[in-house]
């Protein structure tokens, strides 16, 4: 054995010092989640239809948004990428709302660019609804959902519950709006933005498929029905029930914070569709979503910018399990702290999810401060990870671990949110060409699940030999396993072999050693991990990119766990840790490494360059005092 690398130590303990300086006085710990412009362009989106947007809303917005264009005039999804036409059609408008002239450089610049990528038309559907709602675009070009879907029971397909959560709480209000068809129009039109047609739309190649063409025939279906006259009784009736039942559906999910879900989509459109029914801005529960609303603005030194989610409980969750594997003392009082504000967190409300297991208890814990609807399978795994690893041994661990059993997945994985949600015919849908629009299980969170389970009294052998079956399902043919909730193989290895090694598998099994050596095989020559978010949509790009820091620690978590602790390669991440470490203990990373749809969305927690270095210079650190004589 050579030793722990030189200066390890040093970085854990002004890393670990760093993290424990970020925790609020409340116990929680909570890093920006940043994403991209589109955010801020919704904003001034939402503001400008309520008759709400302040002149210095608007500049501040702006500046933020023009800091964010590319050298090539178009706007990213994440740091480095590509131009995205979507983005960049949102941009554009939210600047011309904001003041910008079109021929100013940087908006022509950018005109040019969505011409030469395919116009407004090419852009993607939540786009053009948008440009709808400003007087942009016309309404009956683009798909359609009606709120008669609310009337389908949940056996029959392409009800809402055979949406995931997030597109579910989303398609409900928009589909008010779609039955409403407003307009608020801009002071402008966007003429420069179109593109002429050749006649022939871009073939969406999921029409390609079975499913695909029934829906896209349903698509034609549902137009022709939406073309009734508003005078016919049955449509009439029928439409104004179901507008009645999506609002109800809204306003009983609306959470104590004004939000729903706690993600921006919902919110918004939930805002714009009980505004469109009719509720005033000083209705209860517009006034709570407006005042949620600001909770999701950031205004510092950097600029106005907005969030798309919040994370303090996926945050604290993980800051408590990295600071004691640094080797804080589970009786440290800002760990007593955050185990007492993470108990006070539990949810024990009835959501959606009890749709399809009406039987099982209430149990778990959601991502944001407040989300009683939904919480989710991933943080509740990591929370009771947390508590337990504080000596908790409540009931609240006891009901969390209950309701995630509860959740397994048929084939034995674990989604997000629910559970045998993976419906082939909602992806098909036209509407839906942004996004994941169901929640199948994942690697990484069936991983976090197993973790949990392995030192979880009397669970049954059978959940974790299921579990671990599906997992090495799931292995691909390089050894890695793929990251649904982060970016990407590197994440999904670093959750699967930690886990595996948990429950008890071999470090010598052929699973860990595919594993270890595509770990090894893709370690940059800095001795640091990286990969771009391409890899999504490139096989090329599989555990390549610039090397971050919460993707090494994602390494290194996996060889520690595999027993590689004092290999090579360990060695060199950690070594690239120390050399890369910033004078105040932390990391620099602006490259995205977690995923809210992978390739669609992705995001940037500023406390992952953080937290997961800590978790795994203290594991590296503890591996080596293991074995010194």
């Amino acid at each position: 054995m050579s030793g722990p690398e030189p200066g390890a130590a040093a970085a854990a303990k002004m890393a670990r010092d760093h993290l424990l300086d970020l925790q609020h006085p409340d116990g929680w710990w909570k890093g920006e989640l940043e994403t991209n412009v589109t955010m801020d362009a919704e904003d001034l989106f939402l503001r400008h239809f309520l008759g709400i947007l302040d002149p210095g809303v608007a500049a501040a917005a702006a500046e933020w948004i023009r800091s964010q264009q590319g050298v090539d005039g178009a706007w990213a999804t994440f740091h480095g990428g590509p131009g995205d036409l979507s983005a960049t059609v949102e941009a554009y408008v939210a600047l011309r709302l904001a003041g910008d002239p079109p021929d100013s450089p940087h908006l022509a610049h950018a005109a040019h660019w969505i011409r030469r990528h395919g116009g407004v038309g090419a852009a993607r559907v939540f786009t053009r609804i948008w440009m709808a709602m400003l007087g942009c675009w016309d309404w009956e070009a683009l798909p359609f959902l009606p709120p008669e879907l609310l009337f389908l029971p949940p056996q029959v397909p392409l009800n809402i519950y055979d949406f995931g959560c997030w597109a579910r709480q989303t398609i409900v209000a928009m589909s008010i709006v779609m039955a409403h068809r407003p307009s608020r129009p801009v002071p402008f039109d966007i003429d420069e933005l179109a593109v002429p047609t050749s006649g022939a739309a871009t073939p969406d190649p999921r029409q390609d498929t079975r499913y695909g063409r029934f829906c896209v025939t349903l698509d034609r279906v549902l137009h022709r029905y939406e073309r009734l006259p508003s005078w016919f009784f049955p449509r009439r009736i029928v439409r104004r029930a179901a507008l009645g039942r999506a609002e109800r559906w809204i306003v009983r999910r609306q959470e104590d914070d004004g939000c729903w879900g706690g993600i921006q989509p919902p919110l918004v459109y939930s805002i714009i569709a009980l505004h469109l029914q009719g509720y005033a801005p000083d209705h209860p529960v517009m006034a709570a979503a407006l005042a949620g609303m600001e909770g999701f603005v950031l205004h510092d030194e950097r600029g106005r910018r907005i969030e798309a989610c919040q994370s303090p409980v996926w945050d604290t969750a993980l800051a408590v399990v990295a600071l004691r594997d640094a080797g804080v003392s589970a009786e440290d009082p800002a760990l007593r702290a955050a185990a007492q504000w993470l108990e006070g967190e539990e949810v024990r409300t009835r959501g959606d999810w009890a749709v399809h297991r009406p039987r099982l208890e209430p149990g778990g814990w959601a991502f944001e401060f407040a989300n009683d609807c939904y919480p989710d399978i991933d943080d509740t795994a990591e929370v009771i990870l947390a508590l337990r690893r504080m000596g908790a041994a409540g009931e609240a661990c006891d009901r969390g671990r209950r309701w995630t059993l509860g959740m397994q997945c048929r084939g034995g994985g674990w989604g997000a949110f629910d559970v045998d949600n993976d419906s082939r015919l909602v992806a098909s849908l036209p509407f839906c060409d942004f996004g994941e629009v169901t929640d199948p299980p994942s690697a990484d969170v069936t991983a976090h699940v197993l973790e949990m389970l392995a030192d979880e009294p009397d669970v049954d052998p059978h959940v974790i030999e299921r579990a671990v079956a599906w997992l090495s399902d799931q292995q691909e043919a390089d050894g890695s396993w793929f990251g649904r909730w982060g970016v990407n193989h590197l994440y999904g290895t670093g959750a699967v072999v930690p886990a595996l090694a948990a429950v008890g598998v071999d470090p010598a099994d052929p699973r860990i050693r595919r594993a270890v050596a595509w770990l090894e095989r893709c370690q940059n020559a800095d001795g640091g991990w990286g990969e771009d978010l391409r890899s999504y949509v490139d096989p090329s790009w599989r555990g390549r990119g610039h090397s971050t820091a919460s993707q090494t620690a994602w390494a290194l978590l996996a060889l520690i766990a595999a027993g590689e602790h004092d290999s090579p390669a360990a060695h060199r991440g950690v070594a690239w840790l120390v050399a890369t470490q910033t004078v105040d203990g932390t990391w620099d990373e602006p490259w995205y490494t977690g995923t809210g749809f992978p390739w669609d969305f992705s995001i940037n927690y500023h406390l992952y360059r953080l937290v997961f270095p800590v978790t795994a210079l203290g594991r590296y650190l503890r591996a080596h005092e293991a074995v010194t004589p």
